[in-house]
């Protein structure tokens, strides 16, 4: 009986570091997540500053210039 509890206790803390390990990379995956969308959002924001969206609204189009 004394062994299998031992053999249980083993299993529980091999699962206890794997679930700890897996946690670690997760915190740092979001952590590159949170950085490559700050990243994005930095470029998006030099993407429209250089360049407004080319379409423009309908009220302000002219017509083509055989009308």
């Amino acid at each position: 009986m004394n062994d299998r509890i031992t053999d249980l206790e083993i299993h529980v803390t091999h699962l206890s570091r794997t679930v700890s390990e897996l946690n670690d990379v997760v915190f740092r995956q979001q952590q590159a997540i949170d950085r490559l969308e700050a990243e994005l959002n930095g470029l998006r924001e030099q993407v429209l500053a250089e360049a407004p969206s080319p379409v423009r609204k309908p009220e302000d189009e002219e017509p083509p210039p055989h009308y």
